[in-house]
């Protein structure tokens, strides 16, 4: 069983197979975070999916605080290793077994740059993140449009899909719902809306255009979902 704590916008916290999971920690400055960085005392891992400061987040505050390892692609794990993190870099395509699980890394259509200062440097390519924790299988999708790489997991048996919503920089509402047709989950939760006037979007008709295609969980920020 996978145990899905939704901290807003994009932020998750996964807890299974004894270990805590952060995946795009942004809390600080989201106003839509129900937790705060100090509110952690134990994280395992913390999964970044790109550059973004909205995805970023607070990952050098709370890994330099609980000695989270950082999994990113090869770029920002070695921007984050350069400031002493313990860091695992992947990249698109590839697959690693952790102590909890194992973790597929999966193409996104988005940029990465981090920006340093008022500069902006290369963050690799985004991505997705598919984890396998005791055979349930939950896809972070990350900041994505839609893309015709998403059939792939349509085999993997996704239990639940953390999908974006919110237009603009992201999958809108129609797109996103192909993106179900395309994985086949048999959860769906709508993410990346609402955050920031530009990506306002409504679950309620998301959820009414996937129709049966799947179940949609409108979780509010600070909600939890049992996966298994």
């Amino acid at each position: 069983m996978i145990s899905l704590r939704y901290l807003g916008h994009a932020a998750f916290e996964l807890k299974g197979e004894g270990a805590v999971i952060l995946v795009d920690p942004f809390l600080r400055g989201n106003p839509s975070a129900s937790a705060a960085p100090e509110d952690f005392e134990k994280v395992d891992y913390i999964f970044v999916t790109h550059g973004h400061g909205d995805h970023i987040g607070d990952t050098v505050e709370i890994a330099e605080k609980t000695g989270a390892t950082v999994v990113a692609n090869h770029e920002i794990s070695h921007h984050f290793g350069k400031q002493g993190l313990k860091c695992h870099s992947m990249h698109i395509g590839g697959s690693f077994t952790f102590p909890f699980g194992r973790v597929k890394m999966t193409p996104a259509l988005h940029g990465s740059g981090i920006q340093v200062g008022d500069d902006m440097i290369t963050g690799g390519n985004p991505c997705g993140f598919l984890f396998d924790m005791g055979g349930t299988k939950v896809y972070h999708a990350g900041d994505t449009g839609l893309t015709m790489d998403m059939q792939i997991l349509e085999p993997e048996g996704v239990k639940a899909a953390l999908l974006p919503i919110g237009g603009n920089y992201v999958m809108d509402l129609k797109d996103a719902v192909r993106a179900v047709e395309f994985i086949k989950p048999e959860i769906v939760v709508p993410i990346h809306y609402d955050t920031f006037p530009v990506i306002e979007a409504d679950p309620s008709e998301f959820a009414a255009l996937v129709g049966d295609g799947a179940k949609v969980v409108m979780m509010k920020s600070g909600d939890t979902l049992d996966v298994s």
